[in-house]
């Protein structure tokens, strides 16, 4: 079994992730990240544009040459607390190049200030607004990782409860899926990653007063039925592995069209690291099967 060099830097620097999950005041890790964000350098051929979409605030990331009519609809990760940060960003600009299909990212609200349902009616108003400006529901396919893999869900769910027509497809990244005191939490996985004493805090911050038996907070706890294709990847070493197979389960019993990928020797939310030939890897297969469940317009591709 060989290790990338890419690999072993990586994860030398994870520990120090852990630490300032669990230690680093919440007003300075999002000053932090909204600095990075101002210094994100796009690559040649794509171009960024910040948009209110029915006032929540978003980024469009734009491949040359993107068919104007078909979009990726980005949920990024932060435990429902952290904002839209220069991996992310990065990350979304690598799949939307990937799939040749403009992008659009969501910057919800975030807990513990705004906590449920604030970030689920956010990434709701921004599909909705997507279909007031003319795009096919077959047209949109729906990302995210981590939290923003909570909200893709439960945004399905919904959309799909309001009766409004949904999107193409769905891939999820080292969902959560269930933010109940038992959920999530797999014995004997120390997440390389994920330290318990963030997660707790994140999944506390986000659930404020609700019960987080909620299907729209935990969809675990939810309806699958009627949810359009979804791709799962998550990391074996990760400790919501037990979400992403939980999930996948519960999806094929509903009669889902689902495919869950673990990721060996992966941690949560690996594909923010682009240097990673397990990112590059991820991050093909998710494009592939969203762009194979867009209009066929893109099928000559």
């Amino acid at each position: 079994m060989t290790v990338s060099s890419a690999e072993r830097k990586v994860r030398a620097s994870l520990p120090m992730i852990r630490v300032m999950q669990s230690y680093m005041p919440l007003t300075l890790a999002h000053w932090l990240m909204k600095r990075s964000m101002a210094h994100v350098r796009m690559d040649a051929g794509v171009a960024r544009e910040s948009v209110s979409a029915d006032g929540v605030p978003c980024e469009w990331i734009i491949p040359q040459n993107s068919p104007a009519d078909l979009a990726l609809l980005y949920l990024h990760g932060g435990g429902f607390v952290f904002g839209l940060n220069s991996q992310h960003l990065q990350m979304g600009a690598c799949l939307a190049q990937k799939m040749g299909v403009r992008t659009l990212m969501v910057d919800y609200r975030l807990a513990p200030d705004h906590p449920f349902p604030a970030a689920l009616d956010d990434c709701v108003t921004v599909y909705r607004w997507l279909l007031k400006q003319g795009f096919s529901p077959h047209n949109i396919v729906v990302g995210g990782d981590s939290a923003g893999g909570n909200l893709t869900i439960t945004s399905l769910m919904k959309l799909r409860d309001s009766g409004n027509p949904l999107p193409a497809a769905a891939a999820c990244l080292s969902p959560v899926a269930d933010l109940t005191e038992k959920g999530g939490l797999n014995e004997g996985i120390k997440d390389p990653l994920l330290p318990p004493k963030a997660t707790k805090f994140y999944s506390e911050s986000y659930v404020g007063n609700s019960d987080a038996r909620d299907p729209l907070i935990s969809p675990v706890f939810g309806d699958w039925r009627s949810l359009p294709p979804m791709l799962v990847h998550a990391g074996e070493d990760e400790i919501l592995r037990e979400d992403a197979n939980h999930i996948a389960s519960l999806a094929k019993a509903a009669g889902v069209d689902v495919r869950l990928e673990i990721y060996p020797r992966m941690w949560h939310v690996w594909q923010i690291n682009l240097t990673l030939p397990q990112a590059v890897q991820s991050l093909d297969d998710i494009a592939q099967f969203l762009r194979s469940h867009l209009a066929p317009t893109l099928h000559h591709g």
